[in-house]
């Protein structure tokens, strides 16, 4: 079968000879990355000008088009979503950020924007031909569908799975050229240990999660001690439905604690978009294929489809939270941190579930480099931040002095709720602000 296609197989230099001056080219999200085909594209700075790349939440160590032009006279990079790399590339303006609520992507790629030339990493083909989307299924179909050239780039270190109905599956037959060669380990994502505070939070975010409950983690260190905690829990039959699967869920399994069995839809599977963190996370997606459903943003980012789960539980971190419930997750002032990603999605999920539940967790101050203490519980966001997420969406928040629910509440009532969970040196000037502005 795959013979047949012999004709598409190029070198990744002949392949990006498809990228014309003006182009837009995407390379994806996460840790999926076009490793061979970036390079070479780099490697054509002197013949191109104003070719626009698209990417987001990058771990790989380098982009090559950035880092080879620093002028930006050949190559712009924009993000969905600014990741750690990202964020270093950012503060030497090599970085446009385009803000979107991931669920929405699919939709701009149809109807709103456009896309020349698709770099898509795929896993080794089958017998058939057919190639699993690796760790980032992203919205890859959409994609690919609606660009001129497509361009598969095989990584020999993808997992290969394909997922449940082909879920995660790709033909070579979809390409327009498909490049192979010698790729690094794929790149791993860590998170920091913990902190006194986020183990306080993660123990009342405990006491609200039944038996059952289907779980969307988000990226960070409380989502990260809830699920050790969970781990070590007695609570059974947990389910995975997540933007990001990662080694949280894997502790989990491990343990015994995630069985998916109680799930109304994908009813025994993990449910993923996108896979980032160890090696062993991985290994696991490579050696336990039929344990997961990894599908794309319009599957696994639509509140519609969460709803349908009871006790939906969705886990964020966030920057900042005013008295009035709204909520900055991505900003400090103009400078961007990271991106909404799919909070809002699972959030909204959360509300539309029987017995859901959407949190936002954040310590509830933080001390600045000069040694002074800040508030994380604000009066109201600060101008030049984002509010990532508006009032009408929160449901509860947490910090190490107790977990509040916000829906259903007046205005008062909610400032009220966030002062109790705001670090006690703020109270009083929290309390003076409510008093005048909320009756």
């Amino acid at each position: 079968m795959i013979q047949k296609y012999h004709s598409k197989f190029v070198s990744a230099e002949q392949a990006v000879k498809a990228v014309r001056s003006g182009d837009w080219v995407d390379y994806g999200f996460g840790a999926g990355f076009p490793e061979l085909l970036d390079a070479s594209l780099a490697a054509r700075k002197p013949e191109l000008e104003n070719v626009k790349i698209r990417g987001g939440l990058v771990i790989q160590p380098r982009i090559e088009v950035v880092e080879q032009d620093p002028e930006q006279k050949a190559f712009t990079y924009y993000s969905w979503h600014i990741g750690d790399y990202e964020r270093k590339l950012q503060s030497r303006g090599l970085v446009k950020f385009v803000p979107v609520a991931l669920r929405m992507l699919p939709n701009l790629y149809r109807w709103h924007i456009r896309t020349d030339v698709a770099f898509v990493p795929v896993s080794r083909p089958d017998k058939d031909g057919y190639c699993g989307l690796g760790i980032s299924n992203f919205a890859w179909r959409t994609i690919f569908e609606n660009a001129r050239t497509v361009i598969f780039e095989i990584n020999e270190r993808f997992p290969r799975l394909q997922g449940v109905s082909g879920s995660h599956r790709v033909h070579i037959s979809e390409a327009d050229y498909i490049v192979e060669g010698e790729h690094k380990p794929i790149p791993e994502r860590v998170y920091r240990t913990p902190g006194s505070e986020d183990i306080a939070i993660a123990k009342l975010v405990m006491n609200e999660i039944p038996d059952g409950a289907v779980l969307s983690l988000g990226i960070g260190s409380v989502p990260f001690a809830v699920a050790r905690m969970l781990a070590e829990s007695d609570l059974k039959d947990l389910g995975c439905y997540t933007g990001t699967i990662s080694d949280a869920y894997l502790d989990m399994y491990q343990a015994g604690r995630l069985t998916n069995t109680r799930k109304e839809v994908d009813k025994g599977y993990c449910t993923w978009n996108l896979a980032m963190g160890s090696q062993a996370l991985y290994d696991w997606l490579e050696d336990s294929p039929e344990l997961f459903y990894p599908a794309d943003l319009s599957y696994v980012h639509s509140p519609e489809r969460m709803g349908k789960m009871k006790n939906f539980i969705s886990i964020n971190g966030g920057v900042q939270v005013d008295l009035m419930g709204q909520e900055n997750a991505e900003s400090s002032g103009t400078r961007q941190l990271s991106g909404v990603g799919g909070q809002m999605d699972f959030l909204e999920g959360a509300y539309r579930s029987e017995g859901g539940k959407g949190f936002i967790c954040l310590n509830a101050s933080r001390k600045t480099k000069d040694g002074v203490r800040k508030s994380n519980i604000v009066p109201f966001i600060p101008e030049g931040s984002t509010v990532s997420a508006p009032r009408t969406m929160i449901q509860y928040v947490a910090t190490e002095y107790g977990v509040v629910k916000l829906s259903g509440l007046s205005l008062r009532e909610r400032a009220e709720a966030m002062i109790s969970i705001a670090h006690p040196d703020f109270r009083e000037e929290l309390e003076n602000y409510a008093r005048e502005n909320f009756r």
